[in-house]
Parts: structure tokens; sequence; C-alpha cells
């Protein structure tokens, strides 16, 4: 986590950057979670997912405390990956409960991915 400072608004704002987590971390920071987590499986070779990594990051800090926000690398999360039938990237899986309650595909407006967590939010 990082602070940056607005001088023009002379505001102070938290960054925070989702983690990534690998196939032995899998369980307990998505399929055992309390709260709903929007999983981005991602690569560092697929341009695509490195367009939507600020706004992963963005959305772990603006949802924090609501819905975890973890990223998965296919590279280094390949059995995560299959588990859950990841064919392209990035691929965004939201699981509650240890299981997908919806999946999108492909780069996407940061306002898709808060429309499919949206539901599970209490």
């Amino acid at each position: 986590m990082s602070t940056t400072i607005d001088p023009a608004a002379n505001q102070t704002a938290t960054l925070t950057s989702a983690p990534t987590i690998d196939d032995q971390s899998f369980e307990r920071e998505v399929l055992a979670a309390d709260t709903p987590v929007l999983v981005d499986f991602y690569a560092d070779w697929c341009g695509p997912c490195r367009t939507m990594l600020p706004v992963v990051d963005d959305l772990a800090g603006e949802l924090a405390g609501q819905v975890k926000v973890v990223k998965a690398n296919i590279d280094t999360a390949p059995q995560a990956a299959a588990r859950f039938g990841v064919r392209a990237v990035p691929t965004f899986a939201v699981v509650h409960r240890g299981t997908v309650q919806s999946r999108i595909t492909g780069a996407r407006p940061k306002s898709d991915l808060l429309a499919a967590v949206t539901p599970l939010i209490r």
C-alpha cells in the first residue's frame, strides 16, 4: 500500500494493490474466504491484462472490507486456472462461498466488474 498526495486537491489518497496468489494460497484466499472474492486471472505476457491491472488495483482499494480482490497469474497458478476453466486472459471470476457466481472474459470497463460483485455486497 502506498500513499499519494494530490496537490491540486490538497488531499491524500491511499492506494491498495491487489495481492497476487498462487496455487498454494488459492484455497485459503479464494475458496475459504468469508467475503466475496474477485479473482483476476492474468498473464504477464498479455497486453489486455496489463491494461486491466490499474483497474483491478483500484477496485481492491475501493472494495476493501466488502470484496477481496486478488490476482492469479495463470503461469504460476495453473491449477487454479484449470480448476476454474480459464481458457483466455484476462478472465475475472467472482467467487462466493467457494462457488463461481459470475465470470467475465476480456478487458472490460470497471463498471462491468463492479456490476458483477455488487449483488454480493452486504
